[in-house]
């Protein structure tokens, strides 16, 4: 367990920024990360001092932007069964490590769009 960056706490932020007021969790006095283990993707469990157990709960929100090495990347905040923040995961489209955190100014909500086939239909 380990305090949270200042990249985190700013993507953290952001993400929380896009949820209406009515639909934010409780806010926790502290919380703490714990890397895991996702091929360097860069998730992180979000945690407070509590030995509580926790399981997974539902998503609160998910937006995207595109990492250094343009690849899309997916962020998702998630919540636990009480309805408290759980975990920021990280996903690029190509499982491959994540580069770089984004700045909050590029986070866009939502999955990123398919690519157009540029064909006919």
């Amino acid at each position: 367990m380990r305090p949270l960056s200042q990249e985190e706490s700013e993507v953290l932020g952001a993400l929380l920024g896009m949820v209406p007021s009515n639909a934010k969790p409780p806010s926790e006095d502290e919380l703490f990360a714990v890397d895991l283990r996702d091929g360097g993707m860069g998730s992180i469990r979000l945690t407070d001092k509590s030995d509580r157990p926790r399981k997974m709960g539902s998503e609160l929100v998910t937006a995207h932007y595109i990492d250094e090495d343009q690849i899309p990347a997916i962020i998702s905040i998630n919540l636990d069964q009480e309805g408290r923040l759980f975990e920021m995961d990280f996903w690029k489209v190509d499982f491959s490590p994540l580069k770089r955190y984004p700045m909050p100014e590029e986070l866009k909500q939502g999955q990123p769009s398919a690519p157009s086939s540029g064909g006919r239909g």
